[in-house]
């Protein structure tokens, strides 16, 4: 969390964003200028991002995101490359987002490429307002911005080539990369586009008619696939520039203790070592950062430091404790989020009492966090996988000491995050900048890239939160409930950071009881608690719906078994004409599945499961055993409505890599807690995820629809783990109410 917060502080965006305005306010330079650097490279503002804020005033009443030369850089020969506003992180959006531009530009797709953003305002969130890759918003939110980026761009062209042919623009034509006019004429884009760049940006443009789509709603492959699959793909933690030097750090065995004593003389002997230095680390801790030619030498100096901490100053927080505190909270009166009358639980003809624990987890990407960091006189650069570049560089700015525009963000493509690299409090690149600034003022001028280790990882906090749901549900023979009466207790995520302001109501941050409830009628009270521990917590992937879903979905089961009832069609009669989506989706799963048609093999059993998250729906229908007493996923088949499948390979891929995540969340091992303040898991080795052999084969189908995309990065993890639970009690007759899965 935040320590010392000062709102000012943040990045105007951020501010106007919580201010509930609509952006940042955009100083533009002069448009001779403008044009003179743009021209350089054809229609090129990538190549120059900082002008991005160029024609945003009152010439054009157009904003920087919606400025095409911020986005489109086509070279002479044709090729088209796109600025992408977000981070790449494996969820597909170098693709996704091309696919958009391209096909309003009507691009030739062969000759499309992309390239990372940066922190420029070009580039941020144009719902949120912020430099934001998160919340599944890569694709709803750029939709229609990137569409318009690309009708843009195509008449800018169009007007060049009637300007050159002197003919009505309204008489050309393009198709793939090409304006076509009168008598069998044609320009290439690449001979049109310095022309193109010097003219006026049009305010409103038409867009094509989705029937008319040729690039958007077909199955694509990724842009980079073949990088990635032959190994060249470079990530953050890949960077390498002259001179670089690469620091590790020795943090405290619990969170924010500080030093008693350093000797250093071990590591200052190893070779390759450079310097050794006692540096500030996230929430008042303090750390020794060690200096060296390369990771291994800088290792080796690092475990040969004496360090002595100070931890009596700090909590130490120990997981049996803290459940049993959380048990007591759920019985006290606390903050409401629903407050129905729980009268008729009394008189209820059947009742349902229980318990559900959900630990600590790890995001544990396969790269661990990094951060490169040159210092130049009142300047400096920073290469980092971020999904926050705007925050991040601020907090850069003043751990450094310089004004924001000095700050220069160079985004890397990183190998995976699931939240992590969205920290409010910037810990990891507040952490690269103090080493930088340190070392800089002990002699030490280079360019320093510092790299956690998996271990550093696993140990460097903002888990998921552990949460405690307490539900007490009285309902008749036909599985009508009467009252259903729940409590909720975890760390609040967003207290204390930029986005408690909106996040937080009443005491309730709303992530924590997001997807509770709805979609069901059911007459819920709804209680929170949010203690305060000794650990930073964080968003994980799809965020509350990660624990929410598990509860609702397999209480709703629970009901239905309970009065021998279809699971299917009890959710369907619950879901109603009200929620279409919900029912498209679950009868799809059924239909491809074969629920209720196909007879299974001895000793499986059926799960399922329907659940929305960031305005999309999936559906589960899983086949699942048990096997020498451990639960064993043998088939999934997924139901998605997500409305427009801008890349239906994309969200297939998310999909999968949805599910199998939710399944490593069931999987014995899969949890992180602590003893006497010190987290006990350290690799892969004792904190479980889900490898080849766990694996089932997953289908996935998508629903058709022509309207506006919806998020799709995090609503394939929610219901899996509750489909397979469901799948595990039908066969044993015991619910499971804790993750990972306990059977015995």
């Amino acid at each position: 969390m935040l320590t010392n917060f000062n709102p000012k502080e943040m990045p105007r965006a951020l501010q106007n964003m919580l201010e509930r305005d609509q952006g940042p306010a955009m100083a533009s330079p002069p448009r001779r200028a403008f044009l003179k650097m743009a021209g350089l490279s054809g229609l090129a503002l990538g190549a120059f991002p900082g002008l991005a804020l160029a024609q945003g005033g009152a010439e054009t009443a157009l904003k920087p995101t919606e400025q095409p030369l911020a986005f489109v850089r086509i070279a002479p020969d044709g090729v088209v490359t796109v600025t992408i506003n977000r981070l790449e992180f494996g969820q597909g959006v170098q693709t996704g987002l091309p696919m958009i531009l391209a096909e309003e530009l009507d691009a030739d797709w062969a000759l499309v490429t992309s390239r990372l953003g940066s922190d420029d305002p070009a580039y941020i969130d144009p719902v949120f307002g912020i430099h934001l890759t998160g919340g599944s918003g890569a694709i709803k939110h750029s939709y229609t911005q990137y569409r318009e980026l690309g009708a843009r761009a195509r008449a800018m062209l169009l007007t060049a080539a009637a300007q050159r042919w002197n003919v009505d623009v309204a008489t050309l034509q393009t198709r793939s990369g090409k304006v076509l006019g009168p008598g069998g004429r044609q320009l290439g884009y690449g001979e049109l586009a310095q022309a193109a760049a010097a003219l006026p940006v049009p305010q409103k443009v038409a867009l094509k008619d989705p029937k008319d789509f040729r690039i958007i709603g077909h199955a694509t492959g990724r842009i980079d696939a073949k990088a990635k699959s032959s190994g060249r793909q470079a990530f953050g933690i890949d960077t390498r520039l002259e001179g670089q030097l690469t620091a590790v750090v020795a943090r405290p065995p619990v969170f924010g203790a500080r030093l008693k004593s350093v000797d250093d003389g071990a590591a200052r002997a190893v070779k390759g070592v450079r310097a050794v230095l006692r540096v500030p680390l996230d929430r008042g801790a303090e750390g020794v950062a060690v200096v060296a030619d390369g990771y291994w030498s800088a290792k080796r100096g690092r475990d040969a430091l004496k360090l002595e901490w100070n931890t009596g100053d700090v909590e130490k927080v120990d997981s049996e404790k803290q459940l049993a505190q959380y048990r007591e909270l759920a019985g006290q009166p606390g903050a409401r989020k629903f407050d129905a009358d729980m009268a008729p639980l009394a008189g209820a003809p059947l009742t349902i009492k229980a318990d559900f624990v959900f630990p600590y987890l790890a995001h544990a990407p396969m790269e661990p966090l990094n951060c490169t960091v040159k210092l130049d006189d009142g300047a400096a650069q920073l290469w980092v996988g971020t999904q926050m570049p705007g925050l991040d560089s601020a907090a850069a700015a003043r751990v450094l000491g310089l004004k924001q525009d000095k700050i220069t963000m160079n985004v890397a493509v990183a190998g995976g995050g699931f939240g992590r690299r969205a920290t409010p409090s910037s810990d990891f690149v507040v952490e690269g900048c103090q080493i930088a600034k340190a070392a800089r003022a002990a002699g030490v001028a280079a360019p320093i890239r510092t790299v956690w280790s998996r271990e550093d990882d696993m140990h460097g906090g903002y888990y998921r939160p552990m949460h405690l749901h307490r539900a007490h549900i009285g309902f008749d023979a036909d599985g009508n409930v009467l009252a259903w009466d729940h409590a909720i207790v975890g760390q609040s995520i967003t207290a204390g950071s930029p986005f408690e302001p909106y996040q937080v109501k009443n005491g309730i941050d709303g992530t924590a009881t997001e997807g509770m409830r709805d979609p069901y009628p059911f007459p819920m009270r709804l209680t929170v608690h949010h203690p305060k521990l000794n650990v930073p917590v964080l968003w994980w992937r799809s965020v509350g719906s990660n624990h929410t879903a598990f509860v609702m979905e397999t209480l709703v089961d629970e009901i239905a078994r309970m009065t021998k009832q279809d699971p299917v069609a009890y959710r369907m009669r619950l879901l109603g004409a009200k929620h279409a989506r919900h029912r498209e989706a679950l009868q799809l799963a059924v239909d491809k599945s074969g629920y209720g048609k196909w007879r299974l093999a001895a000793g499986r059993a059926w799960g399922v499961a329907v659940h929305e998250s960031f305005d999309s729906v999936v559906a589960y229908v899983v086949e699942a055993s048990v096997k020498d007493g451990e639960p064993v996923l043998h088939r999934v088949t997924a139901g998605v409505h997500c409305n427009l499948a801008v890349n239906p390979r994309s969200i297939e891929a998310q999909v999968q890599g949805g599910a199998v995540m939710g399944l490593s969340m069931c999987l014995p091992g899969a949890a992180i807690t602590f003893k006497d303040g010190v987290v006990e898991q350290s690799n892969f080795s004792d904190f479980t995820v889900a490898r080849m052999t766990n694996a089932p084969a997953i289908d996935v189908h998508i629903v058709p629809s022509a309207e506006a995309p919806t998020g799709i990065g995090e609503p394939g993890l929610p219901p899996l783990a509750p489909a397979f639970a469901n799948a595990i009690a039908r066969l044993t007759g015991k619910p499971l109410r804790d993750m990972p899965f306990k059977l015995a």
